[in-house]
């Protein structure tokens, strides 16, 4: 049997509860919802406005130039460059992120901008002979009660999340403008809160009320224009969300965006398609179908985002390996060696014995049918059905003299302990049904002997399941691409709770950077 489908297989066993033998085809597209709650969105909101930030500063502005009438002067003619944007500075608790009908609005309040420029000034003198008189210095801006809005679209095409910019906007509500150097005469005037500074603070007004609306919509256009700029690169980065990732050389997970996004009063809803699907047999797959539940009944708002699994991913993964004929093996040793050798059956079938003495023995086990597993409100189950053959090694032939039907039921539970997945599986029931023999009747006394061989997948008991955890989460053991994109951006999950519900299994959890 082929690691990973063994792996699969175990996982079927003893953490997935089937009450009866259920004949209809499991559905074949399964299903992954992903619902980001409130808090996850201020934290995914805090992100994107810090990365926001980080793109805009610093960044060059357009020059400004413009020609101011004064008296007795005339025509000044003034330009003012290197305009820079340096600083930005977002408060989290005057920010925030809303999802609503015609998107997901970002709004980013009480912001507050510096900006340095050089400023340069010439005009004609007519005393006695015409001279042009020009001077120069620098100055500081601080921009005062900016806010930022934005909403951002978010759409399914073809299975990939589409990201588009609905409506862009910022306003800044005051400016204040620290002039250096220069002609006094050029600042006359009084402004209580504009001044500039030759050494010491002087009131000026022409300057601001020349140039102050130019500022201000030079800054709202810049920004509004970098972010219109960056939009198209955060799309491009949902688009390189792959549509499948390779499992193994057997399988692939169909991780294709189906339904549209489902924007609530505080949550955003996404559903992955989740269906194991063999590499031998690549179809188109279907990106809408009916919607089912989007996540567990018990949601938990306290938490940034919850992760629901259907049962019918599972299943997909079961029928894949049971297609691909790797859900059988051979058992030739077991804890009490002397069970797989005739003598130890001795008593319980004695025509094994007198016709075949002695000799070694093992069993040939297959999975007659895909494992069926099912989640329930407090658990999760499954049901294998076995065909184990009885076979005999005899002068270096071997023979098949048995066949035994096994149904095989368990439960199990997995809970989070000190952000550790653990949890308990039992083996509930098993029947046994004579399927064929070579050997006579076989007694109802031999399932004691074949309960030493369960034993085998239970006796584990209450173990501990770090073996298991990455599947829960990210599938880590199967699917390695995921565990590098989340060491990549330095991810971790905090304060994570298992849910179950009928038919799904929920993980809610904070995330954070480690």
């Amino acid at each position: 049997m082929a690691p990973k489908a063994l792996i699969f297989l175990i996982i079927s066993f003893f953490l997935i509860p089937a009450n009866t033998h259920l004949q209809e085809e499991p559905n074949e597209e399964g299903l992954i919802s992903v619902v980001i709650f409130q808090k996850g969105l201020d934290f995914a909101k805090d992100i994107l406005i810090n990365q926001a930030i980080s793109s805009l500063t610093p960044m060059e502005l357009p020059q400004i130039q413009k020609t101011i009438k004064i008296p007795i002067i005339g025509s000044v003619y003034v330009v003012l460059s290197n305009i820079t944007l340096n600083h930005i500075d977002v408060p989290s608790s005057l920010s925030y992120v809303k999802p609503g009908d015609t998107g997901i609005s970002i709004v980013a309040s009480g912001a507050t901008a510096n900006l340095s420029l050089n400023w340069h000034y010439s005009y004609s003198s007519w005393v006695i002979v015409p001279v042009e008189i020009s001077d120069k210095g620098h100055a500081f801006v601080q921009v005062d009660g900016m806010e930022v809005e934005l909403t951002l679209g978010l759409v399914n095409q073809e299975g990939t999340l589409k990201m588009s910019l609905v409506e862009c906007g910022c306003n800044v509500n005051d400016i204040s403008i620290t002039l250096v150097g220069g002609a006094s005469w050029f600042y006359q005037g009084i402004h209580s809160n504009y001044h500039f500074c030759t050494g010491s603070p002087k009131k000026n007004s022409r300057f601001v009320d020349a140039f102050e609306g130019q500022i201000k919509s030079t800054v709202e256009s810049t920004i509004i224009k970098k972010i219109k700029d960056g939009i198209p690169k955060l799309d491009s980065l949902l688009q390189t969300i792959p549509k499948e990732i390779s499992v193994d050389d057997i399988a692939f997970l169909n991780v294709t965006f189906v339904n549209e996004p489902l924007l609530g009063n505080s949550s955003v809803g996404l559903e992955i398609n989740g269906s194991f699907i063999s590499t031998d047999e690549r179809v188109v797959p279907k990106y809408y179908h009916e919607s089912k539940q989007a996540s567990v009944s018990r949601k938990d708002l306290s938490k940034m985002l919850e992760i629901s699994i259907d049962e019918s991913v599972f299943n997909s993964g079961s029928n894949v390996y049971f297609n691909a004929d790797l859900m059988h093996w051979v058992v030739d040793k077991v804890p009490d060696q002397s069970l797989l050798n005739t003598a130890g059956w001795k008593y319980v079938v004695p025509q094994l014995y007198k016709t075949y003495p002695n000799d070694e023995m093992r069993l040939n086990i297959s999975v007659s049918s895909p494992p069926v597993i099912r989640i329930s409100s407090d658990k999760i189950g499954a049901t294998i059905y076995l065909d184990m053959t009885i076979d005999v090694l005899d002068d270096n032939r071997i023979l098949q003299v048995a066949c035994i039907s096994v149904d095989a039921r368990a439960s199990g539970y997995a809970v989070i302990l000190r952000n550790n997945l653990a949890g308990s599986v039992s083996l509930d029931d098993f029947t046994l049904t004579l399927k064929w023999s070579k050997i006579g009747k076989l007694h109802m006394s031999l399932i004691q002997v074949l309960s030493q061989f369960c034993k085998l997948f239970y006796t584990v008991g209450d173990i501990d399941m770090n073996a298991l955890q990455n599947w829960f989460f990210a599938l880590h053991n199967l699917i390695p691409e995921i565990n590098d994109t989340l060491s990549t951006l330095f991810l971790s999950f905090e304060n994570t709770d298992i849910l179950y519900n009928d038919s799904r299994i929920g993980i809610c959890s904070d995330v954070f950077f480690s």
